[in-house]
C-alpha cells in the first residue's frame, strides 16, 4: 500500500520523524511505520527493543500528546506503528506547527498558521470580532443593496424595517454590540482602514505579464467591489460591455458574464483576507483572476472540474453571499464557469494553483470559428509536403484553436498518429508561422500567429 493521507514510512527512526508525528496530530490522524521502506515492504529493525522505549518518550516530552506503538513482525523482520490520534487543540514540536496534507508533511507559517490556530479554536478569520470597529464603521447604502439583493433571491431572512445593528445580527455578524471582521469586509465604509489589501487590481497587458499597458486598482467593501470591478472592465478593459446582472444569460460579449461573475464572486468569498489582493489580468486573448489563499485539505484543481463539497475559507461571508443571491452552497461556482464558457463556445477555462493562490483563466477564441480560420491557414500552406500531412495540420489547428493547452498526446491520439508525426507536423506549421508556442511545454499553451 502506498503512503497517503494517514500512512507514512520511514526506514529507520530519525529524531526528525517527530514532524510527522505532529503533522498527523493536527490533521486527521495516521500511522507511521518504522522499518517500512517507500512502498511499503518490510525492512528489519535491530534496534527495535530501544526505539519500543525511547519513541513513546520523545513524543511525549516533545509534544505533550500521547501515541499508541505497536511492535510488529513479518517472519523474522520487526517493525514498528505508531498510531498517531487527531487532536482538537493544536499541537506543537519545540514551537513549530506541521500538518499532514495528503501524502505530504507541510510546516504552517504565516497565513496557513493563523487560520489553522483559528480553525482549532473553532473560529474562521472572518468570524472574529473586530474590537477597534462598531456599527458606525457599516455604509448603509451597500447594506441596503445587498439587502434588496436578497430580497429579490428570496433567500433573505424578513429585515424589513430593522435597525442596522438587528440586520447584522439576523446575519450572525454581530457578537453582543461589537461587528464581526465579515461586517467590515461586506459592508464596511472602509475596509482597508482595519485590514490591508481589500482591493481588486486590474491590469491590461499585451503579448505577456512584463507588457503592462495601464492599470488599475479598486477599493472598497464586497458589495462596491462587484459594482465598481464590472464598471471598470466595461469603461477601460474590454471592448464590449457586460451585465453582472444577466447572471443566467449568455451574453455576446467577449466573455460570458455568468462566468465571470463566478470568477470574482469566487475570488472574493474564498480569497484570504490577511493576504495580498485579488488581482485580474486582462490579455488579448484570455482573462484571469487570481486570489490568495491555497485549496482547502482534500481539494484539488481536478476537484474543482466535477462535483464537489463546499467549504467556504470564509463561511460568514460566504453565508451572507448566499442569502443575498450572489452564490450557491453547493460547491458549484468552478463547474458554473466551466459550463458558461462551454455554452459560448470557448475552450474549457484553466485552474490551477499558484504563488500560494488559485488562478482561474478563461479564453477568448471561439469554438465556432475554428473552420474557417483552419480553411485560411490551410489554403496559405505552400506545396512540397509530404502526402496526408495537409489534413493532419488542419487538425492539429482546429484543436488549438478549441483548446490552447492542448498537448501533444492528445493531438496523436485524437488524430490517430504517432507523437513523433505529431511533432514534424507542429515544426511545419511552426516554420510556416501559423502556430507558435508560448511558454514552456508544461504550463505553457499554443497560439494561432496573427497574419
Amino acid at each position: 500500500m502506498p503512503e497517503h493521507q494517514n500512512v507514512e514510512y520511514k526506514q529507520s527512526w530519525h529524531d526528525d520523524h517527530l514532524k510527522w508525528v505532529c503533522g498527523f496530530a493536527n490533521a486527521v490522524g495516521g500511522t507511521l511505520f518504522v522499518g517500512k521502506n517507500d512502498i511499503g515492504e518490510v525492512i528489519h529493525l535491530s534496534e527495535y527493543k530501544l526505539l519500543m522505549d525511547a519513541i513513546p518518550q520523545k513524543i511525549r516530552n516533545s509534544m505533550g500528546v500521547v501515541c499508541d506503538a505497536n511492535l510488529l513482525d513479518e517472519g523474522e523482520k520487526k517493525y514498528i506503528e505508531i498510531q498517531v490520534h487527531s487532536y482538537t487543540v493544536p499541537v506543537s514540536l519545540r514551537g513549530r506547527y506541521y500538518y499532514r496534507s495528503g501524502s505530504t508533511n507541510v510546516e504552517l507559517t504565516g497565513v496557513e498558521l493563523n487560520e489553522f490556530l483559528l480553525k482549532k479554536a473553532g473560529k474562521t478569520w472572518d468570524d472574529v470580532v473586530e474590537d477597534s470597529a462598531s456599527i458606525a464603521d457599516i455604509d448603509g447604502d451597500s447594506l441596503s443593496t445587498f439587502v434588496r439583493d436578497g430580497q429579490e433571491s428570496g433567500r433573505m431572512p424578513e429585515i424589513k424595517g430593522l435597525s442596522t445593528r438587528d440586520m447584522l445580527d439576523k446575519l450572525r455578524l454581530l457578537h453582543g454590540d461589537r461587528i464581526k471582521r465579515g461586517a467590515i469586509i461586506l459592508f464596511g465604509r472602509d475596509p482597508n482602514r482595519y485590514y490591508p489589501n481589500i482591493v481588486v487590481k486590474i491590469g491590461r497587458f499585451g503579448k505577456d505579464g512584463s507588457d503592462l499597458k495601464f492599470q488599475e486598482v479598486i477599493e472598497g467593501n464586497m458589495v462596491q467591489l462587484l459594482t465598481e470591478v464590472e464598471r471598470q472592465l466595461n469603461y477601460k478593459f474590454l471592448t464590449k460591455t457586460i451585465d453582472f446582472k444577466g447572471l443566467h444569460r449568455v451574453e455576446n460579449g467577449e466573455y460570458p458574464v455568468a462566468a465571470l461573475r463566478e470568477m470574482l464572486l469566487n475570488a472574493l468569498v474564498h480569497r484570504t483576507y490577511i493576504g495580498t489582493s485579488v488581482q485580474i489580468r486582462v490579455y488579448d486573448n484570455k482573462l484571469s483572476i487570481w486570489n490568495e489563499g491555497a485549496l482547502p485539505p482534500g481539494i484539488n484543481t481536478e476537484s474543482l472540474k466535477r462535483d464537489h463539497s463546499s467549504r467556504p475559507r470564509n463561511p460568514k461571508i460566504a453565508d451572507a453571499c448566499f442569502k443575498a443571491g450572489y452564490i450557491d452552497t453547493w460547491g458549484r461556482g468552478t463547474l458554473k464557469i466551466i459550463n458558461a464558457c462551454r455554452d459560448a463556445q470557448l475552450p474549457e477555462p484553466e485552474i490551477i494553483e499558484i504563488d500560494g493562490g488559485v488562478l482561474v483563466t478563461i479564453f477568448k477564441t471561439q469554438l465556432e470559428s475554428s473552420d474557417g480560420l483552419v480553411d485560411g491557414l490551410v489554403d496559405g500552406l505552400v506545396d512540397g509536403l509530404v502526402d496526408g500531412l495537409v489534413e493532419s495540420q488542419q487538425q492539429i489547428v482546429k484543436m488549438i484553436v478549441a483548446n490552447p493547452r492542448v498537448s501533444k498526446k492528445e493531438m496523436a491520439e485524437s488524430i490517430g498518429i504517432s507523437i513523433t508525426a505529431i511533432d514534424k507536423n507542429v515544426s511545419s506549421l511552426k516554420a510556416k508561422n501559423i502556430i507558435r508556442r508560448a511558454g514552456n511545454d508544461k504550463s505553457g499553451h499554443w497560439e494561432i500567429v496573427s497574419n
